[in-house]
Order: C-alpha cells, then sequence, then structure tokens
C-alpha cells in the first residue's frame, strides 16, 4: 500500500456522486485481490486490537485515494470491490457526518423494511452515531461474521438511499439543483447497496474472491 501519503486525501460529496460503480474493467489487477486477502487475513489473524484499529483508521491517515488506486476498478462481487465500497461509505460519513447522518434519520422513518434492524443503528441516529456505526460495520468485517458485516453495509446504504430520495423530493421545487444532486447519491447508495448484497451472497457460497 501507498506509504508516503503526507495528509488524508478528501473525499467530497461531489467525488462520491462520480461514483461509477458495477462498470468495471474486464481484467482485473491480481494485486486488488491479494492486498485485499492480506489485509482481511491479517486482521483476523493478529490479537493486536492496535492492529485492527489501524486498519479501520487507514483512510483516516492515508486517505481514500491509496486504497482507490488498488481497489476502485475491481468487480463489483469481488472482495476488493466489497472493501472498497464500504471503505468509501466510512470515508463519505467521516467528510460528512452531519449531513450523512440527515440522510440516514430520513431513510429510517420512511423505509418500510428491517433495513434499520440489520444495521442496529441507534435511533435517533446523529453524526457521533453514524460515524460509530460506519467503525462497527467495518470492524465486523474483520473480526466478526463477514457475511453479516456485508448484509449490514448492504442495509446501511439502502437506508441513506431512501433517505436522499426523499429529501430530493423535499427539494425538488425550492432547489431543483439540489433535487438532482441527491438523486444521483440516492442512485449511488442504491447501487452500493445491491453490490453489497452481491457479495455477501457470494461470500456465504464460497464464492467471493
Amino acid at each position: 500500500m501507498v506509504e508516503n501519503f503526507h495528509k488524508p486525501t478528501q473525499y467530497s460529496t461531489d467525488k462520491f456522486d462520480t461514483f461509477e460503480g458495477g462498470e468495471d474493467p474486464a481484467q482485473i489487477m491480481r494485486a486488488a485481490h491479494d492486498t485485499a486477502h492480506a489485509l482481511l487475513e491479517g486482521a483476523r489473524n493478529s490479537d493486536d486490537p492496535a492492529v485492527l484499529d489501524r486498519i479501520i483508521a487507514y483512510t483516516d491517515k492515508n486517505g481514500i485515494d491509496s486504497l482507490a488506486e488498488l481497489w476502485s476498478r475491481s468487480s463489483a462481487g469481488s472482495l476488493p470491490g466489497a472493501l472498497w465500497r464500504i471503505y468509501l461509505l466510512r470515508a463519505v460519513i467521516q467528510q460528512d457526518a452531519v449531513g450523512t447522518s440527515l440522510l440516514f434519520q430520513r431513510g429510517i422513518e420512511i423505509l418500510p423494511t428491517i433495513d434499520a434492524a440489520v444495521t442496529g443503528a441507534i435511533n435517533p441516529t446523529g453524526p457521533e452515531e453514524i460515524k460509530g456505526l460506519a467503525d462497527q460495520i467495518l470492524r465486523g468485517l474483520f473480526r466478526g461474521d463477514f457475511g453479516v458485516a456485508l448484509d449490514r453495509a448492504a442495509s446501511f446504504s439502502r437506508i441513506l438511499s431512501s433517505g436522499a430520495g426523499s429529501v430530493a423530493d423535499d427539494q425538488e421545487l425550492l432547489n431543483p439543483e439540489r433535487a438532482t444532486e441527491l438523486t444521483t447519491r440516492a442512485s449511488r447508495y442504491s447501487l452500493i447497496g445491491e453490490d453489497l448484497t452481491l457479495c455477501a451472497k457470494r461470500f456465504r457460497a464460497g464464492a467471493l474472491d
């Protein structure tokens, strides 16, 4: 991994809105898979809590772009693809915890599914709770049931998608530009949720590489 970043790369919501998921190259660099497996196995094989803390907070120090170079072009249904999407969600939350928590809270209020229960979210979900939840989900990948962590991340994404879509509807007449931005974001969150659900299914079938 890149070790020479002198400060974290800020991953703004504008960059998130341009993220293209699912349109992956036909040939994925083997390095992406090797590093994803090495990171996962290293975390699971270590009893040192500091190791896990460093892995969770890796992008805080090095920036999300250091992982993007490795994983962002990996197949949506692959291990590096799954890790990339969850780190991406966490990076967006760290950059705008207040805005993300508002979308998440709206999603919980209007989404008639069990997704809120699956995530284990505290209601109401404020900025600190949303950051804590993102860390819990990422931590679960490296310590808990990997499939459950993927399910939680997928539900997390669906809730954000629902919230962003609802707020976009509110803004349609008052602020069409903002409404368009939120609609785009809702689509991105929805796509990430679909990708992570696929990853969970592949993991349980022993086919997530």
